[in-house]
């Protein structure tokens, strides 16, 4: 038994120095449309999980987007039992170890979301996945327990009626307030759809967690009522650079996130950001999602075409379900904002957009602190112990101090570090039950496990301040003061073309 974990680890040790050893060649950005082989990269070898793509649940979205990438970490952190996916995998082996060729520099996504030298290759985390002894394999064992599992599995069937209950009451407030407005005044109207928005959002986190399947790949796009996200997009930098990458190079979470908001004059960012996301919900999610559908259309046709031939996987083919969601949503929000403006109640209407949106903005800002630079850039991941890592660069959110109500007032953020820990978890209200165990697992690493921040008290003022008061980059770079700052001619046209992009649908801020 310690020869045979010897010898695993052993060959873990040679995968990872083969991978840190390779010279990295320049190479030329690849776009979409550029032809790599099928091969997906796990332990620093090379797999073709052609075949898989059919057979894993929601391999159409979460296997065909991480071709040309390295998936060790989806597959030893977001699965309840990796052993057993490890087992599936072998016979997709090459029998050889991967090569920069393998490998997409940017991971199929754009190039902007990254720092200027990012390559996948060198910078995707390599943790040590056969080191003993790891924080996330204590919490599931405890966590598989079969008692454990069946308070789970009622705590998941809760959380889907709470969140069948919230779709009913936004039908109903929206129907009242634009057909009875005696009993649905503007005053309760705002802040209750503001409330019920960013609580569905939170019921479109948790999907967008699950197995993409059936109508999960539909109602995930729940996510975007808040109308901060693109479900359709950020699925892929949320659960598969984000969560399983935290504060690395990866992160685009934490490398776009307000990066380009930021480059806006101070005092021009509220107009400008509310008339960038309005401009959203009029033409802009639209056009991306189309984009998104052209995208998919021609590589499924590519992959058709090719048939009895060795046919290129292409990374953007959502299935069509992922759209009917996408534009659904989208649709919904639109018709939203013209019945408003038909019936005569457009102020009602822009009342509870400014509210979602500010709310869920500086929602999505306060569960990471993003202005911190927690981790060394010569960090060594493979001496990183990754649910402690996940712990450490999170933060749970408390909006009024019931965990339950908080997790849909907070979109899911109350308790965010379990989340983290355990991504493959179906709901906040699993996450809540399982925070014992994570936290006493936790405490025999030595983790401190510090108390929620109030999202009121302990996160907006800083989040202001940061985000709202704070010079430009430009300003900053180019020492101008305030008048300069607003008035530049170059600050100016950034101005502008913030305005203008969010027709095409360029997202600021998500």
């Amino acid at each position: 038994m310690n020869n045979h974990t010897t010898i695993e680890q052993n060959q873990t040790t040679a995968n990872i120095n083969h991978l840190n050893n390779s010279v990295l060649e320049v190479r030329e950005p690849a776009s979409e449309t550029t032809s790599l082989p099928n091969v997906w990269i796990y332990d620093g070898e090379a797999y073709d999980l052609t075949e898989f793509i059919g057979k894993h649940p929601g391999g159409e979205f979460f296997i065909r987007r991480t071709k040309n990438r390295d998936i060790t970490t989806f597959v030893n952190f977001f699965h309840r039992n990796p052993d057993k996916v490890k087992k599936v995998l072998e016979k997709y082996s090459l029998g050889r170890f991967a090569t920069t060729e393998d490998i997409h520099p940017t991971c199929w996504a754009p190039e902007f979301l990254f720092h200027q030298d990012f390559d996948s290759w060198r910078d995707t985390p390599k943790y040590n996945i056969k080191k003993e002894n790891q924080l996330l394999n204590r919490i599931n064992s405890r966590l598989n327990e079969p008692e454990m599992q069946k308070k789970v599995a009622q705590m998941d069937l809760l959380f889907n009626v709470v969140s069948a209950l919230l779709v009913i009451a936004y039908i109903l407030v929206d129907w009242l307030r634009l057909d009875f407005n005696q009993y649905m005044p503007a005053y309760v109207f705002i802040p209750l759809m503001a409330i019920i928005k960013i609580a569905l959002s939170g019921t479109g986190h948790y999907l967008l967690h699950r197995p993409q399947i059936g109508l999960n790949k539909i109602f995930a796009n729940l996510f975007d009522i808040n109308y901060v996200p693109l479900a359709i997009v950020q699925i892929d930098g949320h659960n598969l650079m984000h969560h399983p990458f935290i504060e690395s190079k990866v992160d685009v979470k934490k490398n776009g996130t307000v990066s380009f908001f930021l480059e806006l004059p101070r005092y021009y960012r509220i107009p400008l950001h509310t008339l960038h996301t309005a401009a959203h919900v009029i033409s802009g999610m639209f056009a991306q999602i189309t984009i998104v559908a052209i995208l998919s259309i021609q590589g499924r046709i590519k992959e058709l075409n090719n048939q009895g031939k060795q046919t290129d996987i292409f990374p953007l083919g959502f299935p069509v379900e992922n759209f009917i969601g996408a534009f659904g949503v989208h649709l919904l929000l639109l018709g939203e904002l013209i019945v408003f403006t038909i019936n005569g109640d457009f102020l009602a209407w822009l009342g509870q957009f400014l509210v979602t949106l500010w709310l869920a903005t500086f929602l999505i800002l306060g569960s990471h602190d993003f202005d911190e630079e927690k981790i060394d850039k010569e960090t060594n991941w493979q001496e990183q112990d990754w649910a402690v890592l996940q712990i450490e660069n999170s933060c749970d959110l408390s909006m009024i101090g019931n965990k339950y109500v908080d997790c849909f007032l907070s979109a899911g953020l109350s308790p965010h570090r379990v989340h983290h820990v355990l991504p493959q978890q179906k709901s906040g209200f699993a996450n809540i039950i399982s925070e014992d165990i994570v936290r006493e697992e936790a405490a025999k690493f030595n983790v401190e496990w510090l108390q929620p921040k109030n999202f009121f008290t302990d996160r907006l003022p800083t989040l202001i301040h940061q985000c709202l008061t704070t010079r430009s980059q430009m300003a900053k770079d180019n020492k101008f003061g305030i008048f300069q700052e607003h008035f530049h001619p170059q600050a100016l046209k950034t101005s502008i073309d913030y305005i203008v992009v969010g027709f095409t649908g360029f997202s600021g801020i998500g």
